[in-house]
Formats: structure tokens, C-alpha cells, sequence
């Protein structure tokens, strides 16, 4: 008996998803705006008045009696960025239950290639820093930094440049930057957490699963689900794992379909979606590029202070890592993944479409700043150095990629453009040379 046919790689995806892929972009491409507008206040104000910078990034509030008196810095890391990893959690329980990729076969591409897009740039780091001679003691233990792809960057740029780029090489990016995500705070909990304190931890369980009974009997009163989402954010933070696990463990849990009760699966959008509606843009609008602000301020020093940062060995591992590695081991693990299950690339593609895509996902920022301020402290040589290194990687990444997407963009709108006239009877050959 014949095998069945194997499905294209990056094959169309269906009408709901494009449509919801749309909705996410336009959001985000706002939310990569007000990041960028974000990150160099951040730079020009560390660099022009830097003592007044750390002063207020530095500056403590909140409870002591539970242990919260934390600066505007932990704040923003720690809190702030919850928001975004509950969306983050959402997004990725949505993707895997009601829309493309619910199917393991689909799936399996970008989880793949999130792995691989992973592992090759934390190799490079670690190789660069054991074979260069300067490498400081205790460097490796930031091989996590360059793993990261920022959503709110990589999808910003994407909107600018790729606006007539195939539907599926979007969602494709979008699938792996979440999945990017979750292995990213997995990463941070197993690896970057030095000791846990189990009794509020499982204290964040019980409040956690008094949350998961709420949503899943589709409550949605704030003042019940807001001080249970709180609490276990709160007690996460006590336990010593870092707070933001409680955001994306949060989302996770929300229910995607609606019950039989409230109309069944075709009813309208469940309660996720709702929750997406709601936290989104605080996440994109003000969450992600607050946390910039208080993150991204380094010192540079000048021309030579630029250089010399940029040479050590931590900043050039995660420039290598982000750079390079990551479109090495995304379309490496892509073309073995071809390979291995036969299958071909959708005939509307070619490979350096691929390449744009992995290219775009070296935009680390966000997650790749906070592992790096886990890694190295803060206010220490290293940690300014990795910081540095993330932008400077991530932002070669986004003129590379944006090379590449923009021709690539070109080719496809012209593309349409005779496909329109091909449609009106003009008679437009059928095979274009791309």
C-alpha cells in the first residue's frame, strides 16, 4: 500500500490562522516600535546622565514583610515581564490546541527548529569563550544568552519588510519564537535557579490550581482571578524560582475551547483568546518596552569603550551566537528534518526564504537580557558586556535579515502582481524565475 503523500514544508496554512496572524502582527509590530523608541532612551540616558539612571533603576519599593522590596530594575525583570510570558503561554497553548499546528506532523518543524536554534548558538558561545585566551572566569556560565529570538523585534521587522511574504513563513517564525520563549524561562528555571525554597513553592501550587478551576469553569472575574494570579506569582518569587515561570505556567493553563455549556468549540473565541484580547497590548505597549528601558542602559565609553566591550570574549560569544548560530541551527535542523522525512519545501519557496526567517530570529533581545543579567548580576563588567553583545547581535541580525526578507519581498509582491493580471486573462506564464 502506497505511503501517503508527505506535506510540503511551509505549506499554506488555513484562512483562521492567516487571519490571526495578522491580528498578532499588527499588535506587535507596535509593541517592536515603542521597544525601539524604549531601548535608546535607555542607552542615551545611561550614557548622558548615568548616575541619575541607575539611581532611579536602582531605586527600591514595595512590602519588605514579603519580601518585595525590590528596584525599579527587579521590578521590571521580574514582574513586568510575567505579563509577557502569560501572553507568551496563551499564545503557545492556542497554537497547539485549535490552531495549525495541533497536528504533531505540523508541529514538529518549528519545535525542531526552536531546538536547533538553540543549541548551535549556545555552542558557539561556549567554543568562543573556551578557545579565546581573555575569556574571564565563570564566562560559560552565560551559554543561555544567545538563545532567545524576541517576538515584539523579529515580528516588527517582519511587518515592515516581508509584508508580501508567504503566510506560512510567518507563522513559522511566529510558532518558533514562542517555543524559542518557553524553552527560554524552561532554561532559566532548571539552570538559573540556585536554591528553592520548597514551601511556598508548593504553596504557588495550590494557588495555581485554585486559578486552573476558575478559568476552566470559565470564570472570569478580576478580583477573584487577578489575587490568585498575584499570589502565585509572589510565592513563585519566595520559592527562588525566577517569577516569571508563574506567568507562562498561568497561561498554560487558560482553557482555548469553549466548554459545551458556553456553546462548544464553534461557539466564538474561549477564554484565551479573551485573556490575549485583554493583556496583549499592556505586554506589547508597555510591559516589554519598560523592562527595555530599565535593561538596555549601558555605558559604552566612546568609540574605544565600544571596542574594547565588544572584543571581550562574553559580548563576542553572544554576537556569534545570535548572529550565526542562529540561522545555522535553524535552517540546519530545518534542511535535516527534510531530509530525514523526505519532504520538500512548498513550491511557492526557496531556501533563502528559510534563511531570512532564521536570520530574523537572531533578534534575542528581551529574553536574551534577562539570562544575561541572571548569568553575570548586574553593575558588573560582564553583565554590561553581554548586554551590549545582545544588541549589537541583534541588531546586525535585523539588517541581515532585513536584506535578505526585503529582496525576497520583492520577488513575491511582483509575483502577485502577475498573478492579478494572470487572473484578469492577460496571459502571464506560469513559472517565474525567483
Amino acid at each position: 500500500m502506497p505511503s501517503a503523500p508527505q506535506r510540503p514544508l511551509f505549506s499554506r496554512g488555513s484562512w483562521p490562522e492567516a487571519r490571526r496572524l495578522a491580528d498578532v502582527l499588527r499588535q506587535e509590530t507596535t509593541g517592536g516600535l515603542l521597544l525601539l523608541v524604549f531601548t535608546v532612551i535607555a542607552l542615551v540616558w545611561a550614557n548622558v546622565a548615568g548616575d541619575s539612571y541607575e539611581e532611579v533603576r536602582q531605586f527600591h519599593l514595595g512590602p519588605a514583610a514579603l519580601h518585595l522590596d525590590l528596584s525599579i530594575e527587579h521590578w521590571a525583570a521580574d514582574g513586568l515581564l510575567a505579563i509577557f510570558f502569560f501572553v507568551t503561554g496563551l499564545e503557545l497553548k492556542k497554537e497547539f490546541v485549535a490552531g495549525d499546528l495541533r497536528s504533531p506532523r505540523a508541529a514538529a518543524l518549528p519545535i525542531a527548529a526552536a531546538v536547533g536554534g538553540m543549541a548551535v548558538p549556545a555552542l558557539l558561545f561556549v567554543l568562543v569563550n573556551v578557545l579565546h585566551p581573555d575569556s574571564p572566569e565563570g564566562a560559560l556560565v552565560g551559554w543561555a544568552t544567545p538563545t532567545a529570538t524576541d517576538i515584539a523585534f523579529a515580528l516588527g521587522i517582519l511587518a515592515v519588510v516581508g509584508s508580501h511574504l508567504p503566510s506560512a513563513l510567518r507563522t513559522f517564525l511566529l510558532t518558533l519564537a514562542v517555543v524559542d520563549d518557553l524553552l527560554g524561562i524552561t532554561v532559566i528555571a532548571i539552570f538559573y535557579t540556585e536554591q528553592v525554597h520548597w514551601t511556598p513553592l508548593l504553596l504557588a501550587l495550590l494557588t495555581l490550581a485554585a486559578f486552573t478551576v476558575a478559568v476552566q469553569r470559565r470564570v472570569r472575574s478580576w478580583w477573584l482571578l487577578v489575587p490568585l494570579a498575584l499570589a502565585t506569582w509572589a510565592l513563585v518569587h519566595a520559592s527562588g524560582i525566577h517569577a516569571t515561570v508563574a506567568g507562562v505556567l498561568l497561561g498554560l493553563v487558560v482553557p482555548v475551547l469553549r466548554s459545551e455549556e458556553h456553546g462548544g468549540p464553534e461557539a466564538g473565541p474561549g477564554l484565551s483568546e479573551h485573556f490575549e484580547h485583554r493583556w496583549r497590548p499592556l505586554s506589547t505597549g508597555f510591559a516589554v518596552p519598560v523592562f527595555a528601558l530599565f535593561s538596555a542602559g549601558v555605558a559604552i565609553g566612546g568609540v574605544s569603550g565600544f571596542t574594547a566591550a565588544v572584543q571581550d570574549p562574553v559580548a563576542l560569544g553572544v554576537i556569534a551566537g545570535l548572529v550565526l548560530g542562529k540561522p545555522i541551527g535553524i535552517v540546519g535542523t530545518t534542511w535535516l528534518l527534510a531530509r530525514l522525512t523526505r519532504a520538500e519545501l512548498d513550491e511557492n519557496l526557496r531556501w533563502i526564504d528559510v534563511l531570512g526567517m532564521a536570520m530574523l530570529a537572531g533578534m534575542g533581545f528581551t529574553v536574551s537580557l534577562l539570562i544575561g543579567s541572571l548569568a553575570f548580576g548586574e553593575g558588573t563588567a560582564a553583565g554590561e558586556h553581554v548586554t551590549l553583545g545582545v544588541l549589537v547581535g541583534s541588531l546586525l541580525s535585523a539588517v541581515l535579515a532585513a536584506v535578505v526578507l526585503s529582496r525576497r519581498n520583492r520577488v513575491y509582491r511582483r509575483i502577485e502582481a502577475e498573478e492579478r493580471v494572470d487572473a484578469d486573462g492577460n496571459g502571464v506564464p506560469d513559472v517565474y524565475e525567483r
